[in-house]
């Protein structure tokens, strides 16, 4: 079996390489091709069409995106369309183009409208309007999920999406800036406690609720996913053959999760909250009901995943931090 993973070096791609780096150490008849950003431009059509051409995979994991937190959306609003849109033109329509019948594509919990019911069941895409914060990017993610969908009904494919929940671990990026919220908020805690200051101030009221699911977890989601047989998959997933929501089923404050990487960090002192920074959707939670009947459940609790994705944090190199 030849796998591509397109964006092995994100966190996400990581860790599924890694679980298949374990199979193939494990005596699976596996062939893993990836291919870094330097030698293979997923927003340029010739050159993904001559190498997909060149490896013809049997099975593409598309982990590759642009992400970002909040200000990030905010600032870069025409790069988060435009290079989310074209990874997935690109990749997906290529490898039909070079035969390939299996595909995976990794989503986002923000496909879904922001005034939408409770846990956010599948079924919900498409029936309201979005959170501004993350309408570029969430509008991508959405043209990824109709990309397969179309590939499926019109050429027999079996192209399949997950939507993951925020998700967090090893090989989160920790910029001060443009990272997602609890990364953002392990490494300002961290420095808060190397500084020993007073204070740490959170963006928000600290009262919208988040989701969050463990890498590690993810990545063992999308294989049980890829893995699926194609009538089971079918059966589940119809009449469209969509996604399926990832995510652990449970939600916290905004609050409590920074109570819990201040813990994680060692940092003693107060929290304050910004209330005139944007709070973003007030909650989002993924109804995970459909993967749960397939089999599948999410496995680390999150005090324990911030705790070790801290001392991940600890033992990468000091300027590597810096420059992240």
């Amino acid at each position: 079996m030849k796998i591509y993973v397109a964006g092995h070096r994100g966190m996400v791609g990581g860790a599924i390489l890694r679980r298949l780096e374990a199979r193939q150490a494990a005596g699976e008849a596996l062939e893993l091709i990836t291919c870094n950003s330097a030698e293979l431009d997923l927003t340029d059509q010739a050159a993904v069409r001559d190498f997909l051409q060149t490896e013809r995979p049997d099975q593409v994991i598309l982990a590759a995106a642009k992400v970002g937190g909040i200000l990030a959306n905010n600032s870069y609003p025409a790069q988060f369309i435009y290079e989310n849109l074209m990874i997935e033109a690109n990749v997906i329509h290529q490898a039909y183009a070079a035969g390939v019948r299996k595909l995976l594509q990794l989503g986002s919990s923000c496909i879904y409208p922001r005034a939408v019911p409770q846990p956010m069941r599948e079924d919900a895409l498409l029936t309201g309007i979005l959170e501004p914060t993350n309408e570029p990017y969430a509008i991508a993610k959405i043209a990824g999920i109709k990309l397969c969908e179309s590939y499926n009904r019109q050429y027999g494919t079996d192209y399949r999406s997950v939507m993951p929940t925020n998700l967090y671990g090893p090989g989160d990026n920790f910029h001060p800036e443009n990272s997602h919220v609890l990364p953002a908020l392990m490494r300002r805690f961290h420095e808060a406690a190397q500084r020993g200051d007073e204070t740490v101030t959170v963006w928000g009221s600290g009262k919208p609720m988040r989701e969050f699911l463990h890498v590690d977890d993810m990545a063992e989601a999308s294989l049980f996913v890829l893995d699926l047989d194609a009538e089971i998959y079918q059966r589940e997933t119809e009449p469209m053959l969509s996604h399926i929501n990832v995510g652990s089923g449970t939600d916290v404050t905004i609050r409590r999760l920074a109570e819990l990487v201040a813990a994680a960090t060692g940092f003693e002192g107060k929290l304050a909250f910004d209330a005139s920074k944007p709070d973003g959707t007030l909650r989002k939670l993924m109804d995970v009901s459909r993967l749960e009947r397939l089999g599948w459940k999410a496995k680390v609790p999150l005090d324990q995943g911030i705790r070790e994705t801290y001392e991940w944090f600890l033992q990468q190199d000091s300027g590597a931090l810096r420059a992240s």
